[in-house]
């Protein structure tokens, strides 16, 4: 099987709302995403896949709802609350936005946006610093 990935850089902050130690406190990363696809077939070009399209498909999609924003967990309601009132670029999320998580959400999402681009999501991998990444395989 062959495969391709693409990097793609993010800026983003979050807290761990039931973190028991600093993941509390709100803080940044610059993390990463790597989608990695593969298809059936290499296309006319000997691709998987444009590089471009992935950057485009699912790096737009990040860089709409993602990149500086703040990711909060729905039910730190204080936290979503001031965000709100402040008009702060933030990402309402389904839970607590652990890296775990975030590379679960995101497998998903890429998933989806690719469904006509004829490949399939093989994994992603959610780089929270350069020494700790959570993957997953959809």
């Amino acid at each position: 099987m062959i495969t391709a990935t693409r990097r793609i850089e993010i800026d983003y902050g979050h807290r761990l709302l039931n973190h028991e130690s600093k993941c509390a406190n709100m803080h940044g990363h610059r993390g990463v995403v790597e989608v990695t696809v593969s298809a059936p077939a290499l296309d006319k070009v000997g691709r998987v896949i444009d590089f471009d399209c992935l950057k485009e498909v699912v790096g737009g999609w990040i860089d709409k709802h993602l990149d500086h924003a703040f990711i909060v967990n729905k039910d730190d309601l204080v936290v979503v609350e001031f965000l709100r009132t402040n008009k702060q670029r933030h990402f309402v999320f389904d839970g607590e936005p652990s890296s775990e998580n975030l590379a679960i959400f995101l497998a998903r999402k890429a998933r989806d946006l690719l469904a006509s681009h004829g490949v399939r999501v093989t994994r992603l991998r959610f780089y929270e610093t350069p020494n700790n990444y959570a993957e997953c395989e959809p």
